[in-house]
């Protein structure tokens, strides 16, 4: 009886790209989906921060990197996103977490400040995205962007940013809801997932929260991976 061998490769391990990593939101992401597998790339300016959230993911048995970067800069972002390919492989999932929250008063801003919320929550959003968008068609991956409900418009919520010095923060989250959208409609045919989470309130143990915070960073996470699993919705609200 002949015995025939054949080789084969074992399927590789996904990629997730946290952009704008932090204690709350980004880093439960960062444990939801290495807890299914997945590698993970932190990606922000604060490397010590980093660096200590990746020893945490490790010592869970997560395979975690970090990696600096500007992501309001084009071509830092490109670079980025080559070099964790390099390091980890394709890229299967992109989380963008990143915002400047600068130009808190519309009035006083200055130009930098008010360009600055849309170099990184729109421009480096969507050059993250054309640069990993081979990898991204190739394994029909996932773009899934954490958004705030100051995108919306409502008498009260312009209310709280204009006194509250979020003014900012509320048209660069607005833009960004809109290039969700955008680019729901435009990748879904290519089998590319895009949504975006809304969260409406406080995550407690981030810098909002001043000892008021009303959601857990956890719950979030599975939410992100509620709407990673089922890939229709372009933008759904939390809580």
């Amino acid at each position: 009886m002949r015995l025939r061998l054949s080789w084969y490769a074992a399927p590789m391990t996904p990629t997730l790209v946290v952009c704008g990593h932090g204690p709350g939101i980004s880093d439960a992401v960062a444990r939801r989906f290495g807890k299914q597998g997945f590698a993970v790339a932190l990606v922000a300016r604060n490397v010590a921060r980093m660096t200590a959230a990746a020893t945490s993911l490790k010592a869970a048995g997560i395979t975690a990197q970090v990696f600096a970067c500007d992501l309001g800069a084009p071509e830092s972002v490109r670079s980025l996103i080559r070099e964790v390919r390099a390091s980890l492989g394709p890229i299967a999932v992109l989380h963008w977490n990143a915002y400047a929250n600068g130009a808190g008063d519309l009035l006083t801003a200055s130009t930098e400040e008010l360009r600055a919320a849309f170099d990184v929550s729109v421009v480096g959003l969507v050059t993250a995205v054309q640069e990993s968008l081979p990898d991204l068609k190739a394994r029909k991956g996932a773009v899934l962007v954490t958004g705030g409900a100051l995108a919306y418009y409502h008498a009260g919520m312009e209310s709280y940013a204009a006194r509250g010095g979020r003014m900012g923060l509320s048209i660069e989250k607005a833009a960004q809801l809109k290039t969700v959208g955008l680019l729901h409609q435009r990748l879904a045919p290519e089998g590319v997932y895009v949504g975006e989470v809304v969260v409406g309130g406080t995550v407690k143990g981030t810098s909002f929260d001043s000892g008021h915070g009303n959601l857990d960073a956890s719950d979030i996470a599975d939410r992100f991976w509620e709407i990673y699993q089922r890939r229709t919705e372009a933008s759904v609200n939390f809580p």
